[in-house]
């Protein structure tokens, strides 16, 4: 069964939501600061985390930042009245995803299982691994090598730039990327596409990888690599 960490100060939220989660099969465990949620993923064993944007000793997005520097552990945010730049300074932080609050628990629901989703279950063949000059990228590992050195990247900069390489050449819009990534019920934030685009270019350099066409979308544009002779 997942294991959900929520970091949230609201002692009365947690036993309710945990009780609605374990309907759904996934185990939510809640930490009411971040130095017990951070003390908590040290420890290991959860597949995605939901860290409030008000909390104590440090705010969500600094916390967001702080995870982030040692991994890279699906993160649903819950931001203030649902204000856009919460949501867009929370994407620029590596979070997955965002929900505003007040909020329906089976949204919450939901939004945690895309974002399982996007980690691996099972493994794929080696043909799998897409290989540019210069660029690899390996899905069954997650595994992104840029220039033979690997990249760390979260599971929403993963699935764009795997997606950008399953179609390699094609101009992809903003709403085609939404849609794959957090599915057609979610609401779109065309900005959200272009923060994850911004990330992934600077962890890319110095390859240029990622081609803006103007009010079309993103493509990638690298070559294949030669196939290995037998």
């Amino acid at each position: 069964m997942p294991r959900i960490l929520l970091i949230d100060d609201d002692t009365q939220l947690g036993p309710p939501l945990a009780s609605y989660f374990q309907r759904f099969d996934l185990a939510l465990v809640h930490a009411h600061t971040p130095s017990e949620g951070l003390e908590h993923l040290r420890r290991g064993g959860f597949d995605a985390a939901i860290l409030d944007v008000m909390l104590p000793e440090m705010d969500g997005f600094e916390l967001c930042r702080t995870i982030r520097k040692d991994s890279d552990i699906p993160i649903v945010m819950l931001t203030a009245r649902g204000d856009v730049m919460d949501r867009v300074v929370g994407l620029e932080l590596g979070a997955d995803d965002y929900l505003p609050k007040p909020f329906e628990p089976r949204e919450l629901v939901a939004r945690v299982q895309t974002v399982l989703r996007r980690r691996p279950t099972v493994a794929a063949a080696a043909s799998d691994v897409l290989a540019f000059e210069g660029l690899s990228i390996d899905p069954a590992r997650r595994q992104v090598l840029r220039q033979g050195e690997a990249v760390d990247l979260t599971g929403t900069e993963f699935e764009l730039l795997h997606l950008l390489a399953r179609e390699a050449g094609r101009v992809l819009s903003r709403d085609d990327i939404l849609n794959h990534l957090r599915g057609h019920e979610a609401e779109l934030l065309t900005r959200a596409v272009d923060i994850v685009v911004s990330r992934l270019r600077k962890k890319l350099e110095p390859l240029d990888c990622i081609k803006t066409l103007r009010n079309a979308g993103y493509s990638l544009a690298l070559r294949r690599a030669p196939a290995p002779r037998p």
